[in-house]
């Protein structure tokens, strides 16, 4: 067989042991495992990879420095076009972009690219911890406009990195009061340890950008405020952190969770470190999640963590329909998480007390493909049965934020309360304002959200040079 149809594995934590614990899960390459990886790139002249990142990386650019044994150079190409490295790295599904339009991939396996940017930032870091401040330095402009970032995710973490790249005086106003957005408080620390989450956000800081926690755009700073404190451009990053719920019976007995709050004790409020940390959070034994999705998975194992004895995931289509990402669906099925698939909850049941004793289901067929293109969950009629559990996790889905655009109402939003932008530039329909992210989207990934952020920095610097023109 081709050394180039052998990928190198990442060596991971025993499922034993980690289903316990915290601790990240991939273990990351070594440096051998890494130029074994990536002597495997063809260096492709057209480059299909890179058409597959929705932030362009020159990701046969950097693989080749990894061949060269030039890491540090490998990891300020990275830095040209992507901030925040480490983070794509271990949570950007990869599978489903850059790596599937490798070319190795038609035949064999596609190089791992997330895998070896990964190990390009952690090599660097480790190395040095000041090493990600000497990969790039800003453009000195003579015109120091101020930009407004609101929102720490990943989209406005982008934008403001962008900008200040450009030249730009810019400020991140954050609602919680520690910074990140979802990277924060919906991943779990066994999938982004928050250690690389601040490494990241202090290279932002090191570019000149400010960090403001604790500020609600809309409600403790108007719009209005903003222009009177001379920020001549907005990017709106707010994300979509309104939980949905399936409107069944039994959703306000105690031991229901939405995912969001459920995550967000666990990952920005350290419910896990009760009592060390001041949140407590519910530490069921059986506990079911509902949905499929990266969320609903990461809600599963974070359960495990916590000490349930079992706990099942429940999707209303099948295994191949599962929007979450088939290596993180493995990874819970080896640390004990089952898949109750085909089914859909229908009651949530409670004891005399209110609190929840089970899951009342139904189980289903697949029909014909719905407006999502998967086919539809039909009900079978008289298979309804119940699972038995004190804890009911419900993950299926976020709205958008609407603590701005509430405050805001000359901004155009569409019928589900998303703001609309122009597809190109990431414009709004008020002047000097820019959205990108899961408040345009709707809930999508990291990467995505990224790619949104630096569409609208250089839309926004396009606007302020020739605002200022």
């Amino acid at each position: 067989m081709s050394v180039r149809s052998n990928r190198v594995t990442m060596p991971k934590q025993d499922p034993a042991v980690r289903r316990r614990n915290f601790d990240e899960v991939a273990l990351g390459f070594t440096y051998k495992q890494a130029t074994a990886e990536a002597s495997r790139c063809l260096n492709c002249r057209n480059k299909p990879c890179v058409s597959g990142c929705p932030v362009s990386v020159d990701i046969p650019g950097f693989i080749a420095l990894i061949k060269e044994g030039k890491v540090e150079d490998a990891f300020a190409k990275i830095r040209e076009t992507n901030s925040l490295p480490a983070i794509c790295g271990r949570v950007c599904p990869q599978e489903n972009q850059c790596e599937a339009r490798c070319v190795l991939g038609k035949s064999g396996q596609p190089v791992a690219i997330g895998a070896l940017e990964r190990f390009v930032a952690d090599y660097c870091r480790e190395k040095d911890g000041t090493f990600a401040r000497k990969a790039v330095k800003p453009i000195a402009l003579t015109n120091r406009a101020k930009v407004a970032v609101v929102g720490s995710g990943p989209a406005g973490l982008t934008a403001a990195a962008d900008l200040a790249l450009l030249g730009y005086e810019v400020t991140v106003f954050e609602s919680l009061h520690e910074f990140g957005g979802v990277l924060r408080y919906g991943i779990p620390e066994f999938r982004l340890p928050k250690a690389i989450l601040d490494y990241e956000i202090d290279y932002i800081r090191s570019l000149g950008v400010r960090f403001v926690p604790d500020a609600i755009v809309g409600k403790t700073i108007t719009t209005d405020d903003l222009t009177a404190l001379g920020y001549r451009a907005v990017f709106i990053g707010t994300g979509a952190g309104l939980p949905y719920f399936l409107g069944i019976p039994g959703e306000n007995l105690i031991g229901v969770y939405s995912a969001n709050e459920y995550l967000t004790r666990s990952n920005l409020m350290k419910a896990y470190l009760f009592p060390e940390h001041e949140t407590p959070i519910r530490r069921g034994k059986r506990v079911a999640v509902i949905g499929g999705g990266n969320v609903a998975i990461d809600s599963a194992r974070t359960a495990l963590r916590l000490g349930a004895d079992e706990v099942f995931v429940v999707y209303r289509r099948s295994r191949a329909e599962m929007p979450a990402r088939a290596e993180e669906i493995i990874n819970a099925e080896e640390e004990g998480v089952t898949l109750v698939l085909l089914t859909s909850p229908v009651e949530i049941v409670g004891d005399d007390s209110g609190q929840v004793v089970a899951l009342e289901c139904i189980r289903n067929q697949l029909g014909e493909p719905d407006a999502s293109g998967r086919r539809r969950p039909v009900p079978i009629e008289g298979s309804e049965y119940a699972i038995d559990v004190d804890t009911v996790i419900v993950a299926i889905g976020q709205g958008p934020n609407p603590l701005f655009t509430e405050a805001t109402p000359s901004l155009l939003t569409d019928e589900r309360g998303y703001i609309v932008v122009d597809a190109d530039t990431g414009a709004t329909n008020l002047n000097g304002f820019y959205a990108g992210g899961d408040i345009v989207t709707g809930a999508a990934t990291v990467i995505a959200a990224m790619g949104a952020g630096r569409k609208a920095a250089k839309a926004i610097h396009r606007y302020l040079r020739s605002d200022s023109q």
